[in-house]
């Protein structure tokens, strides 16, 4: 294909387009709003100095405020529970290995439940999810103590955020964050933990500090931007709203004591120069009990009406305590510890978001922490118990299931779920959180033992109520509303 001629050439126009959205324009009705909004990256913006600030007002927060410190723990109990619990799946049908994989499987899921136990994991990881809502982080040593009482010396120590800084770290430094060297991949390889909390008697003095390897340290943090290295307390867009409350609350009551420490109030409608007798302002008065008194000429006495609270003032609780426990994907009934207001309905749908959230972050502890804790325990378990060269330790974790509203309505939903073939006995006995393989084991335990004392399965089963009908129900449903 040859040139065209200039004449015949298409002249392409330059076009600018300028398109304009609302939320990008700047004018002196949002400016203000507007004015702590950036750019700085992940790492920049919570920088050292503003993780201490977040952190010390959190712990004070949490400290203080009744609310704060009730839904912290509720989160953690919730999420934690009473611990999680290991099942092994070595050797699972039709492996060749499936004798000795299900000995192997009882050996490391009894040892390993000791070993919790002797370490108080459960309580440990409490108070890391606590840690994470108040702190932003959690952080973990994986530590070797002989004065452990179980065969694996293995154990988990605790550390606060503030001991994991780097002194002295300059910014132009690459591949670090304050605490932590990555590698070019972006993967941590070594923290930088203070010998001495720098909150203690010798911290201020002290800066000395060891260089842990990766591998013997747990950092559980939530990333919300990429590349974000280091964590923001959980309850970080709540802190305001918390200060408010607790601020409201103490000026009801301070309105509400002012107007009961003032019994009678003294006024005159005489003009100023007129015929009221003079009267000291200020002045008080003593009063006893079924005495009368006579008051100065022309001042007529009056109480002070009591206003307080106001009556928006439960309103403005339940709307702040909303908006707070919003940031956790927790229902105000949870948060609040009052359901008052929901009926059956209603509560299910609340806590269905919240139990999603609650599964969400239990996956996310078994990724970042259990197992790197099991990975740890067994490179000493299998020397100790002589487990053999295994090269992958298939497993899953198991965490406490949550009670259902309407136990009768979940038993009926369950069994027709079995047998229509749509779950299964593992996933049920899941959901409550325990081991199908212990639990039937268990069962036939009992119906060995039944059969044994001539018991029929009648005879040893509990009654159950009689079915409600779809009139009661309403009925019920409707007691709750009111």
């Amino acid at each position: 294909m040859g040139w065209w001629p200039w004449s015949k050439r298409v002249r392409l126009a330059v076009r600018f387009i300028r398109a304009k959205f609302d939320s990008a324009q700047t004018t002196p009705e949002n400016r203000r709003h507007w004015a702590n909004a950036d750019y700085l990256s992940a790492d920049a913006a919570a920088n050292r100095q503003v993780r201490q600030t977040l952190r010390n007002r959190a712990r004070y927060e949490v400290a203080n405020n009744s609310y704060a410190r009730g839904i912290v723990l509720t989160l953690a109990n919730d999420v934690i529970g009473t611990g999680p619990r290991l099942q092994m799946l070595l050797g699972d049908p039709p492996s060749p290995r499936a004798t000795a994989g299900s000995a192997a499987n009882q050996t490391i899921e009894r040892e390993f439940a000791a070993w919790a136990k002797a370490v108080d994991l459960a309580g440990k990881l409490r108070t890391m999810r606590i840690a994470r809502a108040q702190d932003g982080e959690a952080f973990a040593l994986l530590v070797s103590n002989d004065n452990l009482d179980s065969p694996v010396k293995l154990d988990l120590r605790l550390i606060e955020a503030d001991q994991v800084t780097t002194p002295g770290l300059t910014l132009a430094k690459p591949g670090a964050v304050d605490g932590i060297a990555f590698d070019e991949f972006g993967s941590p390889v070594e923290y930088h933990i203070l010998k001495a909390h720098p909150g203690g008697a010798t911290g201020a003095v002290g800066q000395d500090y060891d260089k842990v390897p990766a591998e013997s340290v747990i950092h559980w943090f939530r990333a919300d931007r990429p590349g974000q290295s280091r964590g923001l307390p959980d309850i970080l867009p709540a802190l305001p709203l918390f200060a408010q409350l607790r601020r409201y609350t103490l000026a009801v009551i301070a309105a509400a004591e002012s107007a009961a420490n003032i019994a009678i109030f003294m006024k005159t409608s005489a003009p100023a120069g007129g015929e009221a007798a003079e009267v000291e302002p200020m002045a008080t008065m003593e009063f006893e009990p079924n005495m009368a008194v006579f008051g100065p000429e022309g001042w007529e006495p009056s109480q002070i009406r009591a206003e307080q609270p106001a009556t928006t003032y439960g309103e403005f609780k339940h709307e702040i305590l909303n908006e707070i426990a919003r940031c956790l994907s927790m229902p105000f009934n949870v948060a609040a510890c009052n359901s008052s207001g929901y009926n059956y309905a209603s509560g299910r749908l609340d806590h269905q978001t919240y139990f999603k959230s609650i599964r969400v972050e239990q996956a996310h502890v078994e990724t970042v922490v259990l197992d790197r804790i099991l990975d740890a325990w067994m490179a000493e378990a299998v020397k100790v118990f002589g487990l053999g060269a295994i090269d992958s330790w298939p497993h899953q974790w198991f965490w406490d299931g949550h009670e259902h509203v309407d136990p009768a309505k979940e038993a009926t939903a369950q069994a027709t779920r079995l047998a229509s073939h749509t779950t299964t006995l593992a996933a049920e006995y899941a959901r409550q959180g325990k081991d199908w393989e212990t639990e039937l084991r268990q069962r036939a335990k009992e119906v060995a033992l039944m059969k044994e004392l001539g018991l029929s399965q009648a005879e040893v089963q509990p009654k159950a109520p009689a079915p409600q009908t779809e009139d009661e129900e309403d009925r019920g449903d409707q007691r709750e509303a009111a």
